[in-house]
């Protein structure tokens, strides 16, 4: 029987030196997939505004894209631990919002952590959560709900005061309680320098080769994209691969190839 990843797995993990995987995912189809390959979680990130319902940003996911999500995701995984993300809107109107929300993605959602963005303005909601016996997946650096104010998809840290600051809201996490943070598009030697200081994972996307793990999109590393972000590595070009086969498939069906008797159903002979 295959064992379900916890927490306390991912870790012992880190108390080993082991590197953490994660990767996003939105359906059960490509969760069953990358459980396969062995991945250790699966965040189901507001990413899916951006990478499956097509809107310019992860502000317009609501609460119910992502307990949809993570039902299917939870369905397909059975190895991987499954993170829900919960969307803006969801967890800055108040204490007593966010943790009904929590517990939403928790109860009906099926996921095993919650996650959520921001640093020290944060922590008195994180403890809320906990107290509710959810963990917690902290992410500071770029966070793409607060990119209005942020100016951008921008990488954050650059400065002296910027890199000390996002130092400081790691340890502010790690002090809350979270079990992990997410460092995203940050200098790796601020990330490196924040993995060395905290006593929690640290998931690097866009923050180098310091951090305790790594986190990618997966409909970037597998090519869905033209565009490529700087820290992506592109491990395949599914989307050239996809397009190929269907062509192939308009070609054969316009000209009387596909299909043939072979994928056809006969009468019995009698």
């Amino acid at each position: 029987m295959v064992k379900k990843k916890t927490v306390l797995d991912i870790l012992d993990m880190y108390e080993r030196n082991e590197k953490i995987t994660m990767l996003t995912a939105y359906d059960a189809t490509m969760a069953a997939i990358l459980d396969e390959a062995g991945v250790d979680m699966l965040l189901v990130g507001d990413t899916m505004g951006m990478v499956v319902l097509g809107y310019p940003t992860t502000l317009p996911v609501e609460l119910e894209d992502s307990i949809r999500a993570t039902q299917a995701v939870a369905r397909g995984a059975k190895s991987a631990m499954v993170i829900g993300d919960l969307p803006f809107g969801t967890f800055q109107i108040s204490e007593e919002e966010t943790i009904k929300n929590s517990i939403k993605l928790v109860k009906y959602g099926n996921a095993e952590v919650i996650k959520l963005e921001g640093g020290k303005e944060r922590v008195p909601v994180i403890k809320k959560i906990l107290d509710a016996g959810i963990p917690v997946m902290g992410h500071i650096g770029l966070t793409p709900q607060s990119i209005h104010r942020l100016g951008g998809f921008k990488v954050q840290g650059r400065t002296q005061q910027a890199a000390n600051y996002l130092l400081e809201q790691a340890k502010v996490l790690e002090e809350a309680g979270v079990f992990s943070i997410v460092l995203e598009a940050i200098p790796w030697q601020v990330a490196k320098k924040i993995t060395e200081s905290i006593n929690v994972p640290t998931i690097g996307i866009g923050a180098g080769p310091h951090c305790s793990g790594q986190v990618l999109v997966t409909y970037d590393m597998l090519g869905y994209f033209d565009f490529k972000a700087k820290f992506v590595k592109r491990y395949t070009n599914l989307k050239k691969t996809i397009i190929d086969a269907v062509q192939q498939y308009v070609k054969e069906v316009k000209s009387e190839i596909f299909p043939d008797l072979s994928h056809s159903y006969e009468m019995p002979k009698d």
